[in-house]
């Protein structure tokens, strides 16, 4: 219980080493094959980041039905709910720096989930993701967030194999990859079966190949987290 609380009141959860060793060779070689120029997409991508189109890939569907996600996804989406994309997103060097933002939830809070699957070591040289921890449910009585104050925002750092995983109202952000080392992600959206019929309005212009029809049930997955909350 106390961890279902917490992850509830911060808005995430690092699950460390959640990807078998045996796995990231595989994936790697699939995300390098799969990028794509900015230009190839239907809606064109920022130039300061490499994108990676490889969501038909068996490994990498695999990666996107792991139990444990799978479970912590249940958990914060609290319904029914599909996985709605996943693509690979890397910072080139001097590139990736966002100001920090939420993805936002469509309909209600909670009904969007994100994943970052880290393939390669991550942390403040190559363009490691900063959080804000808590900031996805602000208090009535809170002032507007500045989005420009980074004094709340934690940098995180880990290793090949950890996925973060957290509400789309979670305060987050890219960092500058200074170094141009290696910073393969695979980006993943789960979203409330309430959404499906949205979702497939955009699909064409997300570049979306896979099979998204398929639903899961939080009952499905028993909820145990073995990770971290920073």
């Amino acid at each position: 219980m106390a961890d279902r609380e917490q992850l509830h009141r911060n808005g995430y959860v690092l699950l460390r080493q959640a990807i078998a060793p045996t796995w990231l060779d595989t994936l790697r070689a699939v995300f390098d094959a799969g990028v794509k120029p900015s230009g190839e997409w239907p809606v064109p991508r920022g130039i300061d980041w490499r994108h990676s189109q490889l969501d038909t890939d068996a490994t990498v569907q695999a990666v996107c039905r792991l139990p444990p996600l799978l479970a912590v996804v249940g958990e914060l989406i609290g319904e029914r709910f599909f996985l709605s994309q996943v693509e690979g997103r890397e910072p080139l060097i001097h590139g990736g720096q966002q100001q920090l933002h939420r993805d936002l939830s469509a309909q209600r809070p909670g009904d969007t989930v994100n994943a970052l699957v880290y393939l390669d070591a991550y942390g403040p040289e190559n363009g490691a993701t900063r959080i804000v921890p808590g900031s996805h449910r602000p208090a009535l009585s809170d002032l507007p967030f500045n989005f420009t104050d980074e004094s709340r925002s934690v940098q995180l750092t880990g290793s090949a194999g950890d996925i973060l995983i957290f509400d789309a109202d979670l305060i987050h952000a890219g960092s500058l990859n200074s170094t141009g080392a290696r910073r393969r992600t695979l980006l993943i959206t789960f979203f409330s079966e309430s959404l499906y019929a949205t979702h497939l309005e955009t699909v064409n212009l997300r570049n979306i190949r896979m099979d998204t029809s398929e639903r899961l049930d939080p009952t499905d997955f028993a909820f145990a987290i073995a990770g971290s909350f920073i």
